[in-house]
């Protein structure tokens, strides 16, 4: 099988390891990934930003490819029992495929806007595991074990280290993919970084005392600018794209709508074409998993279309905003009003203009915390290793990476509908 893609090119799965990727891409389950974007919302901000989660799964389970064959070229220093098989490599590519299967419409934003539901890695477990679906028959043709092998590199666990690191850690092919992909649809070039050079850097670490497999590592002498380039193109991508105003501001608008439904649902009010799987979860915290693999952007934005006429006045006002893309404003608090009590000082203020104006100040103002760790080395296997000496973690090595451990990237902003925005913005004025 060889393909054409936008980040890494020519994508092949022609050996014969990799037989079963075409029919895993044929299935329901894994064909729904193309209705489903990538980055949730961000086109609305980045317009070329709309890929989605089908290009991003095909990207992983190539980059899965590369780490093997540069592992391949090393592994003769492992045990034979631990090194890469081909059945490892076929468990390998297929996890990598299959990782993001059990996310809802928007990506992330859906299990943002819906705590009480079931997470996407559950929703992975169960499609992948269910005896119902499309790719557990097609694993179980394969291999009767592979469903339950698969589940368990999906979730990072493996007795082979690296392998289980390779799909689930620092620098797993989830990351190395989705990052590029969202530098190239986005535009932004300073989040890319050096995947060839990232890969030849690529080392096995020390063999543990145990006999078990050893974690992955980097040569020392020629990595370090790969894993800065990486942790930095990270960085950027939070900074730039990820917590974007607009993003950020329409996620949040979204996110509200939910809840309205689901608190309407639950109250027992009639709402007109909600799918099947938001109102079990309104309901019950669950849905059923055929219901939940209907949903998709397509679902959710028909149903944003239809809650434009609804009987709930702010549930129409704010289907009608996200559908014409009248999005709410925002306003970045720095320094001193970052903190709790300023925040809540000014979450008042907001809340008693929003009153006198005539908007119900619980639905239509909030505080919006997007939050990250762009890199923390404390609890991570991955070493550096030299020629001589012990291995080291990057952050002993790096002067970038020693001032970047353990540093929390946070943007805190006030949101409102924009016609608050000069009275808002006025009584922020000091």
């Amino acid at each position: 099988m060889i393909l054409r893609d936008p980040v890494h090119g020519l994508v092949t799965f022609e050996a014969d390891e990799y037989a079963i990727i075409p029919k895993l891409l044929d299935t329901r389950e894994v064909q729904r990934l193309r209705r489903i974007r990538q980055l949730g919302l961000t086109s609305l901000a980045y317009p070329g930003a709309d890929h989605t989660r089908f290009a991003h799964a095909i990207g992983a389970a190539f980059v899965m490819t590369r780490f093997i064959r540069r592992l391949r070229e090393l592994h003769d220093v492992l045990p034979f029992w631990q090194r890469v098989s081909s059945e490892r490599a076929r468990d390998a590519v297929v996890a990598a495929l299959l990782h993001d299967l059990g996310h809802g419409p928007f990506s992330h934003l859906f299990e943002e806007a819906l705590p009480e539901a079931p997470r996407h890695e559950e929703w992975t477990t169960r499609v992948v595991m269910n005896p119902t679906t499309e790719v557990h028959r097609v694993l179980t043709e394969n291999d009767p074990g592979l469903p339950g092998r698969v589940n368990e590199l999906i979730h990072g666990r493996h007795r082979i280290t690296y392998l289980a690191h390779m799909v689930s850690g620092t620098f797993d092919v989830d990351r190395c993919d989705y990052l590029l992909r969202d530098a190239h649809s986005t535009g932004v070039e300073y989040g890319t970084f050096d995947l060839d050079w990232l890969l030849q850097s690529l080392r096995f670490g020390e063999l543990p005392p145990d006999g078990e497999a050893p974690p992955l590592a980097i040569d020392g002498a020629k990595g370090l600018p790969a894993i800065e380039s990486f942790i930095l193109a990270r960085l950027f991508m939070f900074q730039q794209v990820y917590f974007h105003k607009t993003s950020r501001a329409s996620e949040w608008m979204l996110s509200r709508l939910l809840e309205r439904v689901c608190r309407l649902v639950a109250a027992g009010t009639r709402v007109a074409h909600v799918p099947r799987a938001i109102a079990s979860i309104a309901e019950t915290g669950d849905a059923e998993l055929d219901d939940y693999l209907d949903l998709d952007d397509n679902t959710l934005w028909t149903a944003i279309a239809a809650w434009r006429t609804a009987s709930d006045g702010v549930l129409a006002d704010f289907a009608t905003r996200l559908y014409s893309r009248r999005l709410f404003k925002t306003v970045e608090l720095h320094g001193d009003a970052q903190t709790p009590e300023s925040r809540g000082r000014l979450l008042r203020r907001a809340r008693d203009i929003a009153k006198e104006r005539g908007f119900d100040p619980d639905a239509y103002i909030g505080v919006d915390v997007a939050s990250d760790l762009p890199f923390d080395d404390d609890h991570d296997t991955l070493r550096v290793v030299f020629p001589t000496g012990v291995p080291k973690r990057p952050s002993e090595v790096s002067f970038l990476l020693g001032r970047l451990r353990g540093q929390r990237l946070e943007r805190v902003r006030l949101i409102f509908p924009p016609e608050l925005r000069p009275d808002i913005i006025a009584a922020l004025d000091p």
